[in-house]
Order: C-alpha cells, then structure tokens, then sequence
C-alpha cells in the first residue's frame, strides 16, 4: 500500500506468506509481527481504544458499501456481522481461513458449488433486541444491485448470482428500491425459516469466502439507501457494538458503545474486550506519529489508521523486520496486501502507447525512496502479488514485454520514442492522488519524471476520506491516479475481474474490452485449477503489457500503537489490526 493512503484501498490478504512471524533477533529488537511481542497481559474487559486517521470521515460505513480492508476489518470487529468471517490469528494460513460468523457452520453446497446453503444461528439481535432474520440477510445482499445508490462495494452478488443480463450487460434485477426483476432475485436467493439459499450461475466452490463481502444483512426499516450509515443516518448494529455518534470534519469523532442487546452466546469469534471505541477524524500523521511515539496520556491506548511516515521508521525499526527495542511490541512491519499501481482511464488516454509512455517515464526508484525505500516494498510488474501463489508468474514487464528494458529511475527517450510511435501528441494529464504530505512530494516526482518525457501533468490533491468517491465519479476523476489492490482471498478471480471488468467493481481504467471480458470469463469457469492459474497469469501479462495500470510496488506497511493496546500483529485476512480481539493492557 502506498503509506498514508494505506488504509484508503481495497481488498485484504491472501494466503501463506501474507504475514510475516519472525523469531526475535538480538541486539535488542524483536520481531514486528509476533503477535502481543513484549507483552504477558491477560486480555480483560473494559477501556477505551482510540483511533488516529487523517481521514476527516469513513469513505463508507454501509455494510455493502464497505471495500477497503481496514475498514472491514475495523466494522467487521465492532458493529458488521457476516454469515462466515475470517479467524483472528497472526498466522498466515489461519488467519485467512474462514470460521462461522451469523451462520452455524461455513455453508453447504450442491455437488457442482452452482447452490449453496447457510443456517442462521439462534439468538443473534440487532441493538433494538429484534432477531436478525434470513430475510434481512437477503435484503441486504439485494441492495448490491442497485448500483445507482449502493456503489463503490463488492458486486460478487451481481458478477455470482443465477440472474440474468440485459443487452447493456446489467442485472435484470436493479434492486430492492426500483424492484425490476425482484422475481429474478427472489429465484436466485430464497429464504426457508432461518435458512439462507444461493442459487448460482456458475460453480463456485469458494463462495463460502464470497459471502464475507457485502452479504452483511440490512433490515429493510432501517434502509436509509445511499445514506444509510452516514451521520444524520447511523448504521445499526447486529455487533458487540453500536455507533453512538459520528461528526465528521477535521476535529469530528466516532463513538462506539456496547450494544446491550448482543448475546456473546451468539458469537463464537468476538471476544469485545473494550467499553468503547473513538475514531478521531483529521490527525495530521506528522502530529498522529509524535503523538504514538510519545504514548501519554489517552494516546497511550491509540492506534494509527494509516502507516508511519518515512521519516521515523529508522527511529521505530532496525530493519523491515525489527523493532528497536524501546518500540518493542508496539510496532508492525510486514507484507501488506496490496500490488500498488497507477491506474490509467483508458477512455480518456485511450492509446496504448501513450500509456507505456507513461509507465517507462515514471521514476520509481524515486518514488520508492520517498515512501520508505526497502519499506516500501518490490518493485512490481503486475496487479497480482506473488504471495497469492500459483497464480502468480513474472510478466517481464519491466524487462523486455515493452520492447527495451525499463530501467527504475525511468527512461525519458524510450518514452519519447513511444509517443512518436503513437502518432499523438505527448499528452497534457491530471494526476489525481490522497492529499498527504508523502503523497504531495510524489506527485511532485510523477510531475518530474514525466515531463522529461514531453508529458504535462497537473496534479490534484483530494482529501483521503473522499478519494475514492471522487474517483469514482466520471465528472470528477481524471486520467490516472494513485490505487491499489489486494486478493479478496486466495484466487486471482478476485484481482482481475474487479480491476479489469465492468462487472467486477473496481474498474477505476474504465476498461470494457470484449475479447479481455471474454477471456476473463472463461477463467473464472475453468475448474481445473493449474488452468485456472495459467489463465490469470496470461491476463495479468495482457494488462500490463496494455498498460491499464502502470504497477508500481508489492508492499510493505507499517503500523505504531499506544504503550497499552494488545495484541499487536498485522491479521493477514484484511492487513490490518485485529480490532476484533484488541483490548486496553491493565
């Protein structure tokens, strides 16, 4: 992930080797990933743990709205539910296998995966003490279709469930507001007392991973539509906890309280050890690491949302495994789960080799030392991470799959050379990007690089919290700005088709390319799975070699608590902190 943005992009980890569980090492350092290193406290009740971020307000609290990892790991811990959710453990593999969550078991399928059913448990509520139905879960999942209210989310509902297209390849069914072709959905998702059934257009034999990701049930009554879970609307709760208040703005706060009606008999995952949780909105990350490195006060029960700044990470770590030790069991440095890129509008820069002009101009190595240098992460050549595993293989990309080797700090005449080919003019570009202060001086070396090649770049700074709304949003994104991109699990079917397809979500390139889309199809479908894993590879090459992202770095990211917050890992399921087991040291 990108530092002070880390927390501002989508998707979560994948499988072994997410996590780093490093031994400790002498001279006084231990390892940043050992889970609660430095302490022996027995986790107990009570307290207040309080969050630090920039952000002057959550990008989305709607539960199918959220898509970013630390988000679904923060609501998912606290006040989100979900029929299956992921175990806590600092350990790679079993910090991304799924466990039962609203459902008694992981679900059941048919002898294809095209049918899979899941039981509710007894006694779990929402904080007004009324049961949490099957209906309520499926109302919830059908929101997901009205993608001109509920956007910016997971669509594995869309892109999975039995209902058909029209010719414009939408849904037939356009949700629970406008009610089109709510006898589709009614076929494709059934309810028999408290069992759920999905009925699927394609075997999935990992849906029970899917339904993690905006199946959270809603309770129609509550439906505020596009803003529900925003201030004025508050989203409620079937968690240990609910929301008391939330003002945004710089100075603006969320109040988390014990929600009196959750039964822990109900929840097998959630532990909810504090009384209370505050998010304070616009902190300054310069002041937000001072603040951490000092832990006085109710600082000493703080955690960061968002990374720490280049510049203090000689001071907090000996190496990118290591502590020093007065930051012992305090501080966390690992993969992340994110392949970082460039995304690029393909509408708005629609020639290929303008796009690889872009790419061979760019001065990487520049902007790695910038965020953290061996920190930051590997140079990437992709959008899939090579510890998602067998789908992952080398594209050459950086090497010879543009023609000539691309060295780090970029290469202005071959890019030049690119735009001549081209037959345009080099381009005059806006960069848009999360307003922080690491982000501002990379823009400045994106500016630089560029323009040694011939290329004008404006940039345009927007305030984190609302980057990704912005983006999103044709009036207002640009021609190529700042993302990133970790599997949802252990499949690149959750990398490429959100990225590349109109159907997966996430496709900031605004790519609709019918032969790709046909292609990426045909993987998702192929059940024999080293097929499966050649097939993404290829594509993964395709996209890189057409530049609908430029990829920049496969990182790492690092984290500072509080003196009295525990335990301490990176949870390898979502790259984030554990909210769901954290507690306040006695």
């Amino acid at each position: 992930m990108v530092r002070p943005e880390a927390r501002l992009l989508r998707g979560f980890a994948v499988g072994a080797a997410v996590a780093l569980t490093l031994a400790a090492c002498g001279g006084g350092g231990t390892s940043s990933n050992s889970p609660g290193a430095g302490t022996s406290n027995t986790p107990t009740a009570g307290g207040t743990i309080y969050i630090l971020t920039q952000a002057e307000q959550w990008d989305q609290v709607d539960p199918q709205r959220i898509y970013t990892g630390e988000d679904l790991a923060f609501f998912g811990g606290t006040v989100q539910r979900s029929l299956t959710a992921y175990k806590f453990s600092a350990d790679a593999k079993e910090g991304t296998s799924v466990v039962p969550d609203l459902a008694t078991d992981t679900g059941t399928h048919n002898d294809n995966a095209t049918q899979w059913s899941f039981t509710l448990r007894d006694g779990v509520t929402w904080q007004d003490g009324a049961p949490v139905t099957c209906e309520d879960v499926k109302y919830g999942v059908s929101r997901t279709f009205a993608t001109d209210v509920i956007n910016q989310g997971p669509t594995y509902a869309i892109a999975y469930l039995n209902i058909p297209s029209d010719k414009d390849g939408s849904s037939s069914y356009k949700g629970p507001y406008k009610k089109t072709g709510q006898d589709l959905f009614d076929k494709a998702v059934t309810c028999d007392g408290n069992k759920i059934t999905f009925n699927l257009n394609k075997p999935v034999p990992d849906f029970n991973y899917t339904v993690t990701l905006g199946f959270s049930p809603v309770r129609q009554a509550d439906d505020k539509g596009e803003k529900y879970g925003q201030p004025g609307s508050l989203v409620v709760s079937d968690g240990p906890y609910m929301v008391e208040s939330y003002s945004t703005g710089n100075g603006g706060k969320m109040v988390m309280v014990r929600n009196p009606k959750w039964n822990k008999a109900s929840d097998p995952i959630r532990p909810a050890y504090p009384d209370k949780w505050e998010v304070d909105f616009g902190v300054d990350p310069k002041v937000m690491d001072q603040r951490l490195m000092a832990s006085a006060g109710n600082d000493q029960f703080a955690i960061q949302y968002g990374n720490i700044q280049p510049e203090n990470l000689a001071t907090i770590f000996t190496d990118t495994e290591h502590t020093t030790a007065k930051f012992n069991g305090r501080a966390v440095s690992g993969f992340d789960p994110y392949s970082r890129y460039y995304w690029i509008n393909v509408n708005k820069v629609k020639n290929v080799k303008i796009r690889q002009a872009m790419a061979v101009a760019l001065d990487r190595q520049a902007i790695r030392l910038n965020i953290g240098g061996a920190f930051a992460g590997d140079f990437a050549d992709g959008v899939i991470k090579p510890n998602i595993g067998q789908d992952y293989a080398a594209t050459g990309l950086w090497d010879s799959l543009l023609g000539e080797k691309v060295p780090d700090n970029g290469d202005p005449d071959f890019a030049k050379k690119l735009i001549q080919d081209s037959g345009e003019a080099a381009p005059k570009l806006t960069f848009d990007f999360p307003d922080t202060p690491t982000n501002g001086k990379t823009a400045a070396i994106v500016i630089s690089s560029l323009g040694k090649a011939g290329i004008t770049v404006t940039p345009n700074p927007i305030e984190p919290g609302q980057y990704y709304s912005v983006v999103f949003d044709p009036q207002k994104g640009h021609e190529f700005g700042t993302g990133g991109w970790g599997a949802d699990w252990p499949n690149a079917s959750t990398v490429i088709p959100p990225l590349f397809t109109q159907k997966g979500g996430w496709d900031l390139s605004q790519l609709d390319d019918a032969a790709f889309n046909q292609k990426v199809e045909a993987a998702q479908t192929e059940l024999d799975r080293a097929k499966q894993a050649t097939a993404w590879q290829d594509l993964n090459k395709e996209a890189a070699q057409n530049m609908y992202v430029i990829p920049t770095f496969f990182g790492l990211s690092q984290t500072l608590a509080g003196t009295k917050v525990a335990p301490i890992y990176r949870w390898p399921a979502y790259g984030s902190w554990p909210y769901g087991e954290m507690y306040v040291k006695s």
